[in-house]
């Protein structure tokens, strides 16, 4: 059985939840890696539940030694590789400590580089895919979010040179920028009276969004995507 790893793995009727559920039903061990036990363990009950194969791994993205651990999980199967790790860091520039500022890199961008090095040292001879999540951050600066902004954007930037220097080796690198918010527990519980005004159509499907990683996994080598953008019929680009 081919295996995937998913990083970033938070509430159920989240991203890296819901791309957990549409690997493990596609035939994938799906290694589900997070912060939160009782979480990823919510989400190996679901993939049991359905009939698929799944284990929860508690790992900091930022950790080398947690990512080479979750890595050594998966042998010599490994197939997929997602990093959905991420974080939202807003705030006036002036108004940052330096820690606040270098822990938005250090989540999004380090924990990028140390997943992507690990997964390209363990596909096999017949390649892989590695799949990074953007955000609207990912391709412009914005006023109040300039740590998120740099360290979305330093972490596309290297996907984009991941995919140059290992597409030749059958590695198939993928960046989906998801431009706008999405439609799942951590909007709908934290900010319930934003995601009210947004209404279903304000707000980027899941499974939508899914649908997108799925795509970059299956094509063949002949087509290969490097980046996707999924927003909805409303979002102003």
């Amino acid at each position: 059985m081919k295996t995937a790893i998913v990083s970033g793995v938070g509430p159920l009727e989240g991203l890296g939840a819901q791309l957990c559920l549409r690997f493990a039903r596609l035939g994938l061990h799906v290694l589900a890696a997070g912060r939160t036990e009782s979480k990823l363990q919510t989400v190996v009950d679901a993939i049991a539940a359905a009939g698929g194969s799944g284990r929860a791994v508690v790992a900091d993205a930022t950790s080398e030694a947690d990512t080479e651990r979750l890595f050594d999980l998966a042998g010599d199967d490994l197939a997929l590789a997602i990093y959905n790790t991420g974080n939202n860091t807003p705030g006036r520039i002036a108004d940052m400590s330096p820690e606040y500022f270098e822990n938005s890199w250090r989540v999004c961008c380090f924990g990028g580089f140390l997943f992507g090095r690990a997964a390209i040292h363990r596909f096999g001879n017949d390649g892989g895919t590695l799949i990074f999540t953007g955000a609207s951050a990912s391709l412009r600066g914005r006023e109040n979010f300039g740590a998120f902004n740099s360290s979305k954007g330093a972490l596309r930037n290297l996907a984009q040179a991941m995919a140059k220097e290992y597409g030749r080796d059958g590695v198939h690198v993928g960046h989906v920028v998801v431009d706008g918010p999405i439609g799942g527990e951590k909007i709908k519980k934290g900010l319930p009276e934003y995601a009210a005004k947004l209404g279903d159509e304000g707000m980027i499907n899941i499974d939508g969004i899914v649908d997108g990683y799925v795509f970059l996994y299956q094509q063949p080598r002949q087509a290969w995507t490097f980046e996707l953008d999924v927003r909805t019929s409303l979002e102003k680009w």
